[in-house]
């Protein structure tokens, strides 16, 4: 089948309408596997931001989106089918601007959060409690009452997507989000514009959803985004990214008293028991070449037994030696570039440290040869690895493993939980004794013996400095509601 041509949205929503920079501004989109512009997008300002956040109080306070639950239905329907319709042009953007592997957009990158997440959303539209009746109560007079619960949304929720998975995070911050009844402007990443501005064109053209309900503000000014932090009009956060941007983002909402969801960075680690099946559980390891382990759940440190960490070495050197990696457009490539020269260099950087403190480079740890352009790291394994090593402590958020030996299971709950982080991790081992395993692991999302923990009916969220709140299920959409106590007598 023959790929399909790209047509980019370069204009911004504002307020129902696609619109340029108010000074016509614009800035590149840049493929990361070629280091070349693909297209450009409108560069907006803190002006164009603040009439954004404008829109959505207005629409919020003066329409009927946050109680018309028909209306909110009709609409996350419309826009599933037109994404549906739109689903090849969304991946071979994707694939573009993030510069991930084709074969991902058939997993998390586009199929999975097209086919399921609004329908999820639309769903729980019917399915949540919006009132809950309480057995009766008194009053202070002894007067029977009537009791109830209800649950109305926060208000203005701005969502704040990173680039490694743009239009996963997107779709399952506002899909909840709007369904709940709220209103939401959308700051994408700077690197991967065009999925945002894609959604913001179908919501315009092909869906009944009231202006101002949902807004995509594109800027290449990091600090444009943070106008819907300071902003008081503005009554939720949703930010994905890093722990240091999180925090940031907690202390400036604080001034307002905002709502925070943060979805942070994870140094999540993979625990082989003496009893797993070792060449099964090995292949676990490759999650770090996987989109190039630009994933903050990714199993970035490998737990094994000290008496076959040489085992675990050898046939993990050959694992990582057949990672086929290079140009993101080949159906049978695992590992495409990193998003960026600055996160190339970060990797690399961090690499350099790993063999300076004296862990062993057992594979990659370069540019690869023959890859002239492209911000690519060969895919790298380092054994030998200490907890206490630089590797083994901080996000690298590249395709880098670290193997760590241990002796018996308490030592490695403990090495597991010797972290700031506590995003997700893995047990391989005999059923019941992983699970008991994974009961004591300190982290959001735990995979047993290969398990998906993910999916958008499943809560997404660390503890620590990973996170505060869930995302997806039902614990993330009720983050998105008010809770009213009410009585009156009978």
């Amino acid at each position: 089948m023959a790929t399909p041509a790209v047509h980019p949205e370069h204009r911004m929503l504002i307020d129902g309408g696609l619109v340029e920079a108010d000074d016509g501004r614009r800035f590149a989109n840049i493929n990361p596997a070629t280091e070349e512009e693909i297209g450009q997008v409108g560069d907006a300002s803190a002006a164009e931001m603040r009439r954004a956040i404008a829109a959505a109080r207005r629409s919020f306070d003066t329409s009927d989106w946050s109680t018309n639950r028909a209306l909110r239905k009709r609409c996350l329907e419309q826009l599933q089918s037109a994404l549906e319709d739109e689903r090849e042009q969304l991946r071979e953007q994707l694939i573009l601007e993030v510069g991930c592997p084709r074969m991902t957009t058939h997993g998390p990158q586009v199929d999975w959060p097209v086919d399921a997440a609004l329908r999820y959303a639309a769903k729980l539209l019917d399915e949540f409690p919006w009132e809950i009746e309480l057995p009766d109560g008194k009053d202070h007079h002894g007067r029977p009452n009537r009791r109830r619960i209800w649950k109305e949304p926060v208000g203005v929720v701005g969502a704040i997507v990173p680039w490694n998975y743009p239009f996963e995070l997107t779709i399952n911050k506002i899909g909840p989000a709007l369904a709940a009844g709220n209103t939401v402007v959308l700051k994408p990443a700077p690197d991967t514009p065009w999925n945002a501005t894609l959604l913001g064109r179908i919501i315009a053209e092909r869906t009944d959803f009231p202006a101002g309900v949902v807004n995509v503000v594109t800027s290449s000014d990091h600090l444009v985004g943070e106008e819907l932090t300071l902003s008081p009009q503005v009554d939720m956060i949703s930010f994905t990214g890093s722990t240091q941007v999180g925090r940031r983002i907690a202390e400036k909402g604080a001034a307002t008293m905002k709502r925070i969801f943060l979805e942070l960075g994870g140094k999540s680690a993979t625990i082989l028991l003496d009893d797993a099946d070792f060449d099964t559980a090995l292949l676990s390891g490759l999650s770090v070449c996987y989109h190039a382990g630009q994933a903050c759940a990714a199993g970035t440190r490998m737990l094994v037994p000290r008496h076959r960490h040489d085992e675990a070495a050898a046939k993990l050197r050959g694992l990582f030696a057949g990672v086929r990696y290079g140009d993101p457009q080949r159906a049978d490539v695992l590992m495409g570039p990193l998003i960026s020269a600055r996160q190339r260099d970060r990797v690399l950087g961090y690499i350099e440290k790993g063999t300076a403190e004296g862990a062993t480079l057992a594979v990659g740890g370069s540019w690869p040869a023959g890859q002239p352009k492209g911000w690519y790291v060969e895919p790298t394994l380092f054994v030998d690895v200490d907890n206490d090593m630089t590797v083994a402590r901080e996000e690298i958020f590249g395709p880098v493993l670290c193997l760590l030996a241990y002796e018996g299971d308490d030592e490695a709950v403990r090495i597991a939980n010797d972290s700031v982080y506590g995003l997700a991790g893995n047990v391989f081992g005999s059923r019941d004794r992983a699970i008991a395993v994974a009961r004591r692991l300190r982290g959001g999302m735990i995979s047993v013996n290969g398990g998906a923990a993910h999916g958008p009916d499943m809560p997404f969220g660390g503890y620590k400095h990973s996170g505060l709140g869930r995302q997806n299920g039902i614990e993330g959409f009720a983050q998105h509601l008010e809770t009213k106590s009410v009585a009156w007598p009978e």
